[in-house]
């Protein structure tokens, strides 16, 4: 029965399309988590096969075959999360829930996998041994330290602190986000007077005109999706309205209502300064700036003043 459902799932097929892109219109919804599920358990294979391979560790049977591991699950995983940011509703984010959590565990398997490291480490120490071209230095590189990033050098009890901190990130910074969704979906402004909207050109006023007769209203409907509040806060004449809506902007997921995000942003500021602690870094800042051009807060600062 299992075998009929994955055969039935295009998320498990080859894509059949130009360019291998996405079949949207045959996915559906209970697609994805037997995806996910089927798709972590391929991965964990492929991720055992590179860790206990009997041969001693190379570029290309560690480094080169762990960035190729997974290919599957990552393009399953693209195609979710970006349907999850951009044309949601209540099923995917049930799943969204579901999910993240698992692949943040799966996520944290494959960093703190002490034999899999070993292979990287010892491959990453001898890197002179090999006649690496600039891309491969760069992978090498990037392998290494994103797995050191993760935890791979801390020890046992300090490895669970973080796959802790991890997956209550993973949690909370999902429901942050989809509260926000929430609060920007729940919003519109109702305008029923053309003069209101002076100084708006006409292909945005035909599509606020539209946006009114989806919800059976007559006039004018703006929202805060950006394609409708940019070019309102940008073209409207009318000052009163334009800070009316800015400030509605401002306070989503602010207003001590169900999608409230007041708690989860201490929660979730809170749990980043753990991590960042136990990585060895002053702040979340300094973790996350280290991989960034800037790499300190002090750099941010100082270019900020400078502006």
């Amino acid at each position: 029965h299992k075998i009929t459902i994955n055969q039935m799932n295009p998320l498990l097929q080859k894509f059949n399309t130009k360019y291998n892109s996405a079949p949207f219109n045959e996915i559906k919804e209970e697609h994805y988590l037997p995806a996910f599920k089927e798709l972590i358990e391929k991965t964990k294979k492929e991720i055992d096969e590179i860790a206990n391979n009997p041969e001693e560790a190379t570029f290309k049977n560690t480094i080169e075959a762990l960035a190729y591991s997974g290919e599957q699950l990552d393009a399953v995983s693209s195609i979710f999360f970006n349907l999850n940011s951009a044309e949601t509703n209540d099923e995917i984010q049930k799943i969204a829930q579901e999910v993240s959590p698992i692949l943040s565990e799966f996520s944290s398997q494959i960093s703190q996998n002490e034999a899999l490291f070993a292979r990287i480490k010892k491959v990453f120490d001898e890197k002179e041994n090999y006649s690496l071209n600039e891309e491969q230095q760069m992978l090498l590189n990037e392998t290494y330290k994103g797995f050191v990033r993760n935890g791979a050098l801390l020890n046992d009890e300090d490895k669970k602190k973080l796959e802790k901190i991890n997956m209550d990130l993973s949690i909370k910074s999902l429901q942050f986000g989809q509260n926000v969704l929430a609060e920007t979906n729940n919003y519109f402004k109702h305008i029923t007077n053309k003069e209101d909207l002076a100084g708006i050109p006409e292909a945005i006023l035909a599509q606020y005109a539209e946006e009114a007769k989806e919800r059976n209203l007559e006039g004018y409907v703006i929202t805060l999706q950006y394609p409708s509040y940019v070019p309102f806060i940008t073209y409207c004449e009318n000052r009163k309205l334009r800070k009316e809506l800015a400030l509605e902007n401002g306070k989503k997921a602010f207003k001590n209502n169900e999608f409230d995000n007041q708690n989860l942003i201490k929660e979730i500021i809170s749990l980043k300064q753990q991590k960042a602690e136990i990585l060895g870094y002053k702040t979340y800042a300094d973790y996350v700036l280290e991989e960034r051009m800037a790499k300190s807060p002090a750099k941010v600062f100082e270019f900020l003043n400078e502006l």
